[in-house]
């Protein structure tokens, strides 16, 4: 009895919901609808996908171009520092051309300066000769070594060429030979830039000034000469202030320069 209840319920319920769907007749609309609307969300999630996709090229291109951008920069640097470069390359093969034929011009320059320099001491006022000529022996003997570079060898000649413009505004006093009347006399020389130089005998005995004119030694006794020469040398060495002396002087017309 219990199973045949139970057969009869369901067979009423189905009856039941049958009648209720063939009297509802928007049950059809309402299925057909949301079968749409899972459809386009399906649509809908595969244009996110697309979508997505092509925000990320976009964005991959747009990096790209800064690249390139980037490289067009370095790349026209670049350019311009290879311009640069050959032009300093043209310049120093230009250089290289003109520094032979100024090598070629420079050790004959060198050579008559050298002439000049010879000259010029053996007419000057005749202090430190022997260190002087020596110094322009050794530039002869300089001048053809193979290991020196001609810029080298010109830097000692123009040296050479100031030491000698530098005596013209110094005060020394240093000590030498002098021959007078056929005997050598070690003497202390004090030397006044170009316009004097004078001597006394280790002894003071004997006192005298280098004639500009008659490129000769004259002798004095003048005590007045001799106070000013040993006060001259005191001077120069240093031993004593710096104070105004007398010492014989050529004419203007007279100095060298």
């Amino acid at each position: 009895m219990k199973i045949l209840s139970r057969v009869l319920i369901g067979a009423t319920l189905a009856s039941a919901m049958g009648v209720a769907q063939a009297q509802d007749p928007t049950a059809p609309v309402l299925k057909e609808e949301a079968g749409r609307i899972a459809d386009n969300q399906k649509s809908q999630q595969q244009v996110n996908k697309v979508h997505q996709k092509t925000t990320d090229l976009v964005t991959e291109y747009q990096t790209k171009l800064k690249i390139v951008d980037g490289l067009k920069v370095y790349n026209t640097l670049l350019q311009r520092q290879l311009d640069a470069q050959d032009r300093q390359v043209n310049t120093l093969k230009s250089s290289i051309a003109n520094a032979t034929v100024i090598k070629r011009q420079m050790v004959p320059l060198m050579m008559r300066m050298l002439d000049g320099l010879e000259e010029f001491i053996d007419l000057d006022v005749p202090f430190l000769l022997a260190e002087r000529e020596e110094r322009v022996a050794n530039l002869r003997a300089l001048m053809e070594r193979a290991d020196l570079t001609v810029a080298e060898k010109s830097r000692r000649v123009f040296e050479a060429y100031q030491i000698e413009n530098d005596y013209g505004r110094t005060l020394e006093a240093y000590k030498g030979k002098l021959n007078l009347e056929d005997r050598s006399y070690d003497v202390d020389y004090l030397r006044i830039g170009r316009i004097a130089l004078l001597y006394r005998s280790v002894g003071n005995d004997r006192f005298g000034h280098w004639d500009v004119a008659d490129k000769r030694w004259v002798e004095t006794n003048q005590s007045q000469f001799k106070r000013n020469v040993d006060k001259g040398l005191k001077v120069a060495r240093q031993e004593m202030a710096p104070e105004l002396f007398t010492v014989p002087v050529p004419p203007a017309a007279e100095v060298r320069p």
